[in-house]
């Protein structure tokens, strides 16, 4: 084999490599729209797979909702109808 075969067997792989370098770069920036059409894509088919209550669950956890937050509402205001009672018999005991 001459010198001359050795030199350009030599410079084949690395033009190759430099080409391949160049090629990959924009299908980085393909890349992005991808990931975001194929995370739409595991998000559409996640949806389908999600079990949805019915329009009774639904009623039956909002009635469970405001009973609790009536029930804290009254709490607080007892609560904070005796502190006031406290705070107001002690002012009148000290005051």
């Amino acid at each position: 084999m001459s010198e001359q075969e050795k030199r350009d067997n030599a410079a084949t792989p690395k033009e190759s490599v430099s080409s391949d370098k160049k090629a990959k770069t924009p299908k980085k920036k393909d890349q992005k729209p991808n990931r975001v059409l194929r995370w739409l894509k595991d998000l559409k088919g996640e949806l389908k797979k999600v079990t949805w209550p019915s329009f009774k669950d639904t009623m039956k956890n909002v009635g469970i909702v405001i009973v609790c937050v009536i029930f804290v509402g009254v709490f607080i205001w007892v609560f904070d109808f005796l502190a006031r009672a406290v705070v107001e018999a002690l002012l009148n005991l000290f005051g």
